[in-house]
Formats: structure tokens, C-alpha cells, sequence
């Protein structure tokens, strides 16, 4: 009511606002992203100079304390950690591993929509790493890709995601003697996105992992990442040891590439994206830009157009080549790889991959798109 007659009245919003007497402070806009002009500035004053606090904490301090209560909360118990071979998952296993060693079971889902020889990589990456870690990979690629046929709809896509890799996660722990914690990656972001947080705020996206999932298991949930940035749990990472390339690598969202396919979900549409995505991946490594951009993938439209290759008329899928710069995956810029390279790219996929002719790059920023189309 008040903003509604303060418009009325004919002024606008105030930026900040200031309650004289309360110590209480308002602002109109995100100072926590990187699009905010002097962002880290403002909430610096705010926590150093209106709060009082001394700015002691580190992530060597979190690293420490959070295994410390990892310790005491699983006990003599066992956790099952689900190992999906992105940083997310990866530092939370080793977070963990820190904890209670052998206690921590990883589980690898084979679910059939991850990229090209994630599986293998997996196994390479994680024996090598934690090999007093039991790692199990489970083929559940039926199990998914049957739930998810004739489904076209993004949130429900992620529903069944999670359901499913919630009944998969149940039959492994049923398999396994004193299971009592289930471990995920989730992140601070995919909190945000997907439920209310420390009051009212707008649900983006529901997250496979995030939501509800309590009540659904047999066991408690472990998430040791959840109040972390991407960037935080890199540098994360590398304190514990985790390899400086796997760091490194793009985020890859848990619903995998069913979220990258708008529309129906085949094994002929996963090949065409999985093999898109992989080409995408070697030309921006093979021309020394993979680590300037944020996150990079190919996403396969639901549209077919004409074409013409060799004498021939084609009609064939468009593929969109999405790559952004990002510091938290808050907010995002389009990457300006350059005409060249993206024409390289383009005309690879094109000439290698059945059942594409027209490939397009996606130029818009966060917000107002998403980094990831569904």
C-alpha cells in the first residue's frame, strides 16, 4: 500500500532506505552480484562498518570446521555420496573423504544423459584420487530415459530427475550395511534458485537435487557445499588437493543433458547433442580459450530447418552454442569467442554429426536468460 501511494504521489523507489533509530538498513538491488557497480563495496561497509565484524573467516577455516562437523554428525555411520564426475560433486566427496575415509561410499549414476566418456573419466579421475573410497557405478540409463520419454516439459523433466535418482540412491543403500547419510553438492545458487531462502524470494528453477528430497529418504541429507559460490568451491578444491584440470572444468548441470535437449528426450537426440557438445569442448581447448570462459555446452533445438549439403536438400536439427563469463553463475555475459573459431565449430558439427545443418550462438546475458536454456 504504501509503495502504491507513494506512486501515487508521484516519486519513485528509493535505492536504500534507512530506519533512524533501528539500525535497520534496506536496498533495492543486488549488491551481491558482479553486475552491481561498487557491489562488494556496499555489503564490505555494511558487514565491516555497520555490523562490526573482524572478516576472519577463510575457506582453510571452513575446510576445518566443516569436516570437523561432519565428524560428529555422521559418527559411526556411513554416507553414500552421489558422484556425478562435475567439481561440484567431486569436492564434496573429498570434503568428506577428509572426514571419515572409508565411511564414504560414492555412487556414480550412469543415468545416460551425461556427456562423452564422463562415465570412464569418473572412474579414472576418482580411483586415482580416493582410493580408500569405495566407488560403485550403477547403469540406471532405462530407469531414466524410459521416466523421462514423451516429456517436454523443463521443471518436469527435473521432477522425474529427482525422483529417480532418489529410488536409484534407495535400492544402492538398501545394498550397502549402515548407510545413514546421503551426501550431494548442492550449492548456494541452486538454493536460491530453487527455494526460499532466509525469507520471501521467487523460485527460478526447481534443482534435481534441491527441494523437498528429505522427506523422501531413508536416511538424512549431507551437503557440505550448500552455503558455498562456484568460485569458492573451486579454490575449496585445490586446498584439498583436488586436481588443478578437474578444477577447472565447466559446470555441468545434475539433470545432465535432458536439460540441454528442448523437447522430447531420444537416445538419436542425446548422440546428437552429447556429440555436439564434445566437439564444442575440443576446438575451445584446441585454440587455448576453455579457461576464459565460465561454462560452455551445445543445446539441441526442438526445430528441424532446410539445408543444402553436397546436391543435396536436407532437413536437419539446429544446434545452439551457448559459452558465458561468470564469476559465481549469479549473473553471466555472453563469452565473445571470436567469428573465427566459432565458424571452425560450426562447421565441424555440421560435417560430423548426423542430423544437423545449422548451427547458432546464443548472445544473451543472465538476466534476463538463464545460463542453461531449460
Amino acid at each position: 500500500r504504501d509503495r502504491q501511494r507513494w506512486r501515487r504521489l508521484g516519486g519513485s523507489l528509493p535505492a536504500c532506505i534507512e530506519i533512524d533509530g533501528h539500525e535497520i538498513y534496506g536496498v533495492q538491488f543486488h549488491p551481491e552480484v558482479s553486475h552491481t557497480e561498487h557491489g562488494e563495496h556496499i555489503l564490505q561497509r555494511f558487514a565491516v562498518e555497520i555490523c562490526k565484524g573482524e572478516g576472519t573467516w577463510s575457506l582453510e577455516q571452513l575446510a576445518r570446521e566443516t569436516i570437523e562437523d561432519i565428524r560428529r554428525e555422521v559418527g559411526d555411520g556411513k554416507v553414500l555420496c552421489g558422484l556425478s564426475g562435475g567439481v561440484d560433486s567431486t569436492v564434496a566427496a573429498a570434503l568428506i573423504a577428509k572426514a571419515i575415509g572409508p565411511q564414504l561410499v560414492c555412487v556414480c549414476v550412469d543415468n545416460g544423459l551425461m556427456r562423452h566418456n564422463e562415465v570412464a573419466g569418473v572412474e579414472k579421475i576418482f580411483n586415482s584420487e580416493f582410493p580408500d573410497v569405495e566407488l560403485r557405478v550403477v547403469n540406471a540409463q532405462e530407469a531414466f530415459l524410459s521416466e523421462l520419454a514423451g516429456v517436454t516439459d523443463p521443471e518436469t523433466k527435473r521432477k522425474i530427475i529427482g525422483r529417480v535418482f532418489i529410488e536409484v540412491f534407495e535400492r544402492e543403500s538398501n545394498k550397502i550395511t549402515g548407510v545413514t547419510h546421503l551426501a550431494q553438492g548442492t550449492l548456494y545458487p541452486d538454493v536460491i534458485e530453487s527455494v526460499s531462502v532466509r525469507g520471501p524470494s521467487s523460485v527460478i528453477k526447481s534443482h534435481h537435487n534441491v527441494g523437498g528430497l528429505p522427506e523422501l529418504l531413508p536416511f538424512k541429507l549431507l551437503e557440505p557445499l550448500r552455503m558455498l559460490f562456484k568460485d569458492e568451491v573451486r579454490a575449496l578444491g585445490a586446498i584439498l588437493g583436488v586436481p588443478h584440470d578437474f578444477i577447472r572444468r565447466h559446470p555441468f548441470p545434475g539433470p545432465g543433458l535432458a536439460i540441454r535437449i528442448l523437447g522430447d528426450i531420444t537416445e538419436e537426440r542425446l548422440r546428437i547433442v552429447r556429440e555436439s557438445d564434445r566437439i564444442f569442448m575440443e576446438m575451445l581447448h584446441e585454440h587455448g580459450i576453455y579457461d576464459d570462459i565460465w561454462q560452455a555446452f551445445a543445446v539441441l533445438l526442438p526445430v528441424k530447418t532446410v539445408g543444402v549439403m553436397g546436391d543435396a536438400r536436407t532437413y536437419e536439427f539446429v544446434v545452439a552454442l551457448r559459452a558465458v563469463t561468470s564469476r559465481d553463475g549469479m549473473t553471466a555475459d555472453r563469452s565473445d569467442i571470436p567469428m573465427e573459431i566459432l565458424g571452425k565449430i560450426s562447421n565441424r558439427i555440421i560435417g560430423e554429426v548426423r542430423g544437423v545443418n545449422r548451427v547458432t550462438y546464443d548472445l544473451t546475458s543472465k538476466p534476463p536468460a538463464t545460463i542453461e536454456w531449460e
